[in-house]
């Protein structure tokens, strides 16, 4: 049996005549699935937790439509740094709860014939009331009703959490994958996964003989990738000791006692709650004009005050509380590593607000900064 981890649909590998089994419904999982399903002979999807997923709509591009996008792309970058998530579409700012049942769903259906997920745009509270999501989640569960031919298997796929307050995944037909004869959905929610043997997914009683095993389980998000290295500050400090009980930073940009030593999309900042180019374009200007500042003014260190890091962690936090985010176990709060602490970890003040905080700290000299 061969293993594959966090696999991607363009991951070159062959599936040809194989039985797959793949753990996880994540969006890994969910973007690589339909391309498993039309190789593999069998695949076995092991789910424990039903994801929502809005359709992308990917298709190959009219030449004249890329040249007219294309023509217009520096009032369409810009419109999208205006947004909230720092994506380009409509966001509107009226209530779902104003509309009727009737203006509701055709607003929904043409987000959803539109697709991307511009369809949490269609109302400005859709994250703030719970009311208002669940006209948004009773929607997407009726589509997967409508796509997915078994009754029970589509009851499976049906989440019942808030829909955005998990990472929202975007598809290409993933819930019709379900009625292909050789995918088989096996829900492990109740009845865990008992067992990985040799060739086998021990599961209800019974091996799932397989040929391969895709494990798309998640990652250590938003620290991991920082925590898994030795990373030493002032005095020998350890980021990985200091972040132990939840991250703490400034900005998402900087931490007190870790001299010179710059984070683009961190902890504390907008992040994953955003289009990531524009946000890391936006980081990565930020560093770039900050060193070029201490050049100008012969400073060699610069780190974050403790005050000015503890007020804006303490704000961040704030912000997290109004919307619905943190009312559902996520990575965004590390709630998928076992032993990690519980901290909201990505900003939720939006982009365009983000960005105006970071415009402002430099016209007062670079304030919460320690330079020397």
């Amino acid at each position: 049996m061969t293993y594959h981890t966090a696999l991607w649909p363009h991951a070159k590998i062959d599936f040809t005549g194989q039985r797959v089994a793949v753990v996880g419904t994540g969006s890994s999982a969910i973007q690589s699935i339909p391309l498993i399903a039309r190789e593999a002979a069998e695949l076995f999807v092991f789910q424990r937790t039903p994801n929502y997923a809005v359709p992308a709509h990917n298709a190959p591009l009219d030449p004249d439509y890329v040249k007219k996008f294309k023509a217009d792309y520096a009032r369409i970058r810009a419109q999208a740094r205006q947004s909230h998530p720092g994506i380009y579409g409509a966001f509107r700012k009226d209530s779902a709860l104003d509309a009727t049942p009737a203006q509701r769903r055709a607003e929904y259906r043409r987000r959803w014939a539109h697709g991307g997920l511009t369809f949490m745009g269609a109302y400005g509270d859709l994250m703030l009331q719970r009311e208002a999501n669940d006209t948004a989640a009773d929607f997407v569960r009726e589509r997967i009703r409508e796509l997915v031919d078994d009754p029970a298997v589509a009851e499976l796929l049906c989440p019942h959490n808030i829909i955005g307050a998990k990472r929202l995944c975007v598809d290409s037909g993933y819930f019709a994958t379900f009625n292909r004869d050789n995918v088989h959905l096996v829900d492990v929610k109740k009845r865990p996964i008992e067992a990985i043997t040799e060739n086998a997914v021990r599961a209800h009683g019974r091996d799932f003989e397989i040929d391969a095993l895709v494990l798309a389980t998640g990652f250590d998000a938003m620290t991991g990738a920082l925590t898994s290295i030795d990373i030493r500050g002032r005095g020998s400090a350890s980021l990985r000791e200091r972040w132990a009980g939840g991250p703490s930073s400034y900005l998402g940009l900087a931490m007190a006692d870790f001299p010179n030593l710059f984070t683009v999309t961190g902890p504390g900042s907008p992040s994953v709650f955003t289009n990531m180019l524009p946000t890391i374009e936006q980081h990565v200007d930020w560093i770039a004009d900050c060193l070029a500042y201490m050049r100008a003014h012969n400073y060699t260190t610069i780190e974050a005050e403790p005050e000015a890091e503890k007020q804006w962690w303490n704000h961040h936090q704030e912000v997290a509380r109004i919307g619905l985010k943190t009312t559902t176990d996520s990575w965004y709060l590390g709630a998928n590593v076992a032993g990690k602490t519980r901290v909201f970890m990505p900003y939720y003040g939006g982009f365009p607000d983000y960005c105006r905080k970071c415009q402002q700290i430099v016209a007062h000299g670079y304030q919460g900064f320690a330079f020397a």
